[in-house]
């Protein structure tokens, strides 16, 4: 021991001690920085508030589905679901006006009516021959106005036009005009009627939209969500299209598009009667002026569609009387389409018509057979895949642009 003392009093000693200390300082140091930090304590989770009781079911025929609203705040409660909520995007599309859109459909109709040319490039000829006009009859039964409305039509401007005694052709045109537009309807009441009846003053007023897949239905709903928003009015959307797993995607889309909520259930073949319900009953609680109710369509079975679309109107009618029931019809089908109108009117009384695809291609005379059909006026008119492609039917414009187009 006293041999160490005097080594480590020697300046050799000394140096290799405060080496020693520095090498045991040194990996001291290393270990400590090696170790693994402690983690930072984690945000518990935030819970949902409870809700209140569930309100018993209103009818039986309400199948349970979960159901969710999109874009925005919790939505209510449903039959017996949980609701989950999406915060709505930052800033939702401005529609465009209701008077802007008009002006611009109309100039769209008239710059592609090849219905309107034909017929003009006929009467353009001055005197009209008997050949003449069985070419201007062809031109209309291909446009879809149906024998009956052609046969009156033909035969009332000829009477016209004898006893004018005359030959002109703008002369001509404009008696066209007068005889189409009557068979158009301009007297029809088009309006939509969204107005809450007494006793409803709390709910808002529903619109059930019916039609083919394919027809643009779901796309109409949109489109018509952004009319209402354009006019000053609050809306809700209803995913009642179960069956068909894109159609509850596409109207959330829109949703999102528009910054409106949308009330689907979170599962696939759910019954639409239930998410129809609780679409209008949450209407109720927020306390929105019009629900669009978006629906299947399904034609393999006729009755199978009609006992589905009678229960959805049966159910929605439990919390509030309906307001419309609107059918989508491609109006390029044709006199199919016709059939098809039918179907849908005898299953859900239909009160208006929305003719999509009206692109001023021959089939303008859609409007005047499906409303001959069915007994109700065509409301909206589409022509365009853009979202303000849509827009309220204008009897008198829609004669004047196929007509002067």
């Amino acid at each position: 021991m006293d041999a160490v003392l005097t080594f480590l009093s020697t300046p050799l000693g000394i140096a290799l001690a405060v080496l020693v200390v520095v090498a045991i300082t040194a990996l001291v140091v290393f270990a400590l920085r090696s170790r693994p930090s402690a983690p930072e304590p984690q945000a518990a989770p935030v819970a949902h508030p409870e809700r209140g009781a569930k309100e018993p079911l209103e009818s039986a025929e309400i199948g349970e589905s979960p159901a969710r609203a999109g874009p925005g705040e919790a939505a209510g409660d449903g039959a017996g679901e949980e609701w989950a909520a999406v915060e709505a995007p930052a800033e939702a599309e401005v529609p465009e006006s209701v008077p802007s859109r008009l002006q611009r459909l109309r100039s769209r109709l008239a710059g592609t009516g090849s219905l309107g040319r034909a017929i003009v490039e006929i009467l353009a000829r001055g005197d009209l021959k008997a050949t003449d006009w069985e070419e201007i009859e062809d031109t209309l039964l291909v446009a879809d106005l149906g024998l009956e409305a052609t046969d009156e039509l033909i035969s009332s401007l000829r009477s016209r036009v004898a006893v004018a005694g005359t030959s002109d052709p703008a002369r001509i045109r404009s008696l066209l005009a007068e005889e189409l537009l009557a068979l158009v309807g301009p007297d029809m009441d088009r309006s939509l009627h969204l107005d809450r009846g007494a006793g409803a003053e709390d709910h808002p007023a529903s619109v059930l939209v019916v039609g083919v897949n394919g027809t643009g239905k779901t796309t109409t709903v949109g489109k018509l969500a952004r009319v209402l928003l354009a006019e000053g009015r609050s809306v809700l959307l209803g995913a009642a299209d179960t069956f068909r797993a894109a159609a509850a995607d596409q109207l959330q889309t829109w949703g999102d598009r528009v910054g409106v909520e949308v009330v689907r259930s979170d599962r696939e073949g759910a019954d639409p009667a239930s998410v129809a319900f609780d679409a209008v009953k949450e209407g109720a609680a927020r306390g929105v002026d019009v629900v669009l109710v978006d629906t299947a369509g399904r034609l393999q079975n006729k009755l199978t569609l009609m006992d589905e679309l009678s229960k959805v109107k049966r159910v929605m009618e439990k919390r509030a009387p309906l307001a419309e029931v609107l059918l989508v019809l491609d109006a390029t089908t044709g006199q199919n389409g016709l059939k098809q109108a039918e179907v849908f009117a005898e299953a859900a009384g239909v009160t208006g018509i929305v003719l999509t695809k009206l692109d001023g291609s021959a089939k303008g005379g859609i409007v005047v057979s499906v409303q001959r059909a069915l007994g109700v006026p065509v409301k909206f008119v589409g022509l365009g895949e853009g979202p303000d492609d849509l827009a309220p039917f204008d009897p008198q414009g829609f004669v004047d642009s196929i007509i002067k187009g």
